[in-house]
């Protein structure tokens, strides 16, 4: 028995080699373990070891998610299949391999991999490696080998292109010409610790247990980003260091705190650590008198509050992801990074970058619903905004509605796809139907700051100004450098014949790239009586779109603006400079369709 070989893949065609024998497995995950390039912290040693030994033994079809989490992570039996532990653990640990194989492995002569779809590992001689995304590498030394006799330089040449292939696949966002179903592992993880008891009695405790259980609820509606579960949480000590998170689970963040409750008064204290570097990105406290409200629903109000300012898409951990990308991040999570960083600029030359990162990220995660969402609002700023229209197939506006379809679909209780499928429905000319869906997606995620400003803005745009700028405040206020949700946050300030505000908030968005910014600071300025400003940002609108104001019937019916805040906008623009081509036919349309407005989608 002790030779007996385990399940392996079938040996490539032609080939009659045996299947590695235990013994050599074994010593050849002993190299895998002791390699520089293989990590000292988290679980994956002790992950690979189990799944490896198990196989072995002949129990592949019992290597599950519920036993690697009960014999590895010692979860108590009851585990719950809810808690992502062991599907981040397993995403880690493959990109540990494929590194591993890319880097120290290439000459090792067995490859063990963790294949996507389930925890069995594989064991098969590297050189018999299929080409997937994974094993391309096996065929091109392959290659090598067989060209090596006609001459140094081909070698070379070749050895230059494998070098490059190990960059990409490490480094890119996408894989070459791959097209696999497997999930996302990429993003930051967070583990919650349960919150210290720092009062006396049993409402201390009952209030204490609630709001990690309220926590863990919140912030996984932020798609964004991944929370161990409840399991994972209460295996952990209240005051657990942020060195053994990054230990024992490679988790990037760890959200910890303490709950005091003295006579009447409650005071919560949060705080979010990078466990690489035990340094606290953020921290917060938060007061409140239980005569003033109910317990519940404070606690969920604290909740509330810390999910959105950690976990929201322009949140703390986004932040510090941007500001220092984890060593991990190799995947598609990078590109909704990107997507983030075009918004809050919302140039052509970031959209272009966008779309071609995230049309990779669909092409090898099909099932990526966060990727469709954001692809599907790129896709609409080809129409809406004149950016980088690829005239090679549908029209944009439906390539919008079939990717967020397409989000929601994958996911429906994702966020940012419900806020896509609003978005392309809004200019699909489908107004109802959109504010529907944007109305049950905000009852999904309150918090969200992208679905709030978005919200915000087409309600405000739909003819509802007030709720419009109420949906508006409350999304910068939990997020105030939302740039592009100033500016629609400016024009409803106009709009409601409040200049001041107009004028403030038209300042803080300073969108300088961003064509329509320019045409709505013109007749903010006009209101205000700043005609020289309002005459450069008319100047600079029209250079950055030449073809607005010949078409500015057409432009501004797909924007859905009533006829009576045309009215009153077009009359603005034309003394900012800017007056249609057909100055008779403008007046006319003034009178019989209530004028037009230039404003931003």
């Amino acid at each position: 028995m002790q030779n007996q070989s385990p399940p392996a893949r079938d040996a490539a065609p032609g080939l009659s080699r045996a299947p590695p024998n235990q013994d050599e497995i074994r010593a050849q995950l002993e190299r895998i373990l002791s390699s520089h390039e293989f990590p000292k912290v988290g679980r994956s040693a002790a992950f690979l070891t189990y799944v490896t030994e198990e196989a072995l033994a002949g129990r592949s079809e019992r290597i599950k998610g519920y036993s690697i989490a009960i014999e590895v992570f010692k979860r108590r039996e009851g585990f719950k299949q809810d808690d992502p532990v062991v599907r981040i653990e397993a995403g880690r640990l493959r990109r540990t391999l494929e590194r591993y194989y890319l880097v120290a492995g290439q000459n090792d002569p067995i490859r063990i991999d963790i294949p996507k779809g389930g925890y069995a590992p594989s064991f098969v001689w590297n050189e018999e490696a299929p080409a997937s995304s994974d094993g391309r590498l096996a065929t091109l030394r392959q290659r090598l080998q067989k060209l090596t006799p006609f001459g140094i330089g081909a070698g070379i040449m070749l050895g230059v292109v494998m070098a490059a292939l190990a960059a990409s696949a490490y480094l890119l966002p996408i894989g070459l010409g791959s097209t696999s179903q497997g999930s996302i592992e990429e993003g930051p993880t967070l583990v919650v610790a349960p919150f210290a008891n720092l009062g006396d009695g049993p409402q201390a405790a009952l209030y204490t247990a609630g709001l990690t259980e309220e926590l863990l609820t919140a912030l996984p509606r932020f798609k964004e980003i991944r929370v161990f579960g409840r399991e994972t949480s209460k295996s952990l000590p209240s005051g657990v260091e942020a060195s053994q998170v990054r230990g024992e689970l490679g988790a990037r963040f760890l959200l910890a705190g303490g709950v005091r409750v003295s006579g009447d008064r409650i005071r919560v204290t949060a705080r979010l650590l990078d466990t690489e570097n035990d340094e606290i990105l953020w921290s917060q406290t938060y007061d409140d008198d239980i005569k003033s409200g109910d317990l519940f629903g404070i606690q969920s109000d604290v909740a509330n509050k810390v999910a959105s300012a950690v976990a929201q898409p322009y949140g703390i951990m986004a932040q510090a992801d941007v500001s220092n990308p984890p060593p991990d991040d190799l995947g598609a999570y990078a590109c909704t990074l990107s997507f983030y960083g075009y918004r809050a600029e919302l140039s052509a030359t970031r959209h272009l970058d966008v779309r071609q990162c995230l049309e990779g990220a669909v092409a090898r995660y099909p099932s990526f619903a966060t990727a469709w969402a954001m692809l599907s609002i790129i896709y609409l700023d080809e129409d809406r905004f004149r950016f980088n229209p690829n005239t090679n197939g549908s029209p944009p506006i439906d390539r919008s509605l079939q990717a967020a379809r397409r989000a929601v679909q994958q996911d429906p209780d994702n966020t940012r796809a419900h806020q896509a499928l609003m978005t392309a429905l809004f200019f699909h000319q489908e107004v109802a139907e959109a504010l529907h869906v944007g109305e049950q997606a905000l009852a999904t995620n309150p918090n969200d700051t992208e679905l709030l400003g978005e919200f915000g803005t087409r309600v405000a745009m739909s003819g509802e100004w007030q709720r419009g700028a109420e949906l508006l405040d409350r999304a910068l206020a939990l997020n105030p450098g939302g740039g592009y949700y100033h500016g629609t946050r400016a024009l409803a300030a106009y709009m409601l014949h409040d200049g001041e505000t107009a004028v403030i908030e038209i300042k803080q968005a300073n969108l300088q790239k961003f064509p329509l910014f320019h045409a709505v600071a013109a007749v903010i300025y006009v209101n205000a009586g700043m005609m020289d400003d309002a005459r450069r940002e008319a100047s600079s609108f029209d250079a950055m779109r030449p073809d607005f104001i010949p078409n500015v019937v057409a432009e501004l019916k797909a924007r859905n603006f009533r006829p009576a805040d045309r009215a009153r906008l077009i009359a603005d623009i034309r003394k900012a400079g800017l007056p249609a081509s057909d100055e008779v036919q403008a007046s006319m349309l003034w009178q019989s369709q209530g004028s037009a407005v230039l404003v931003p989608r």
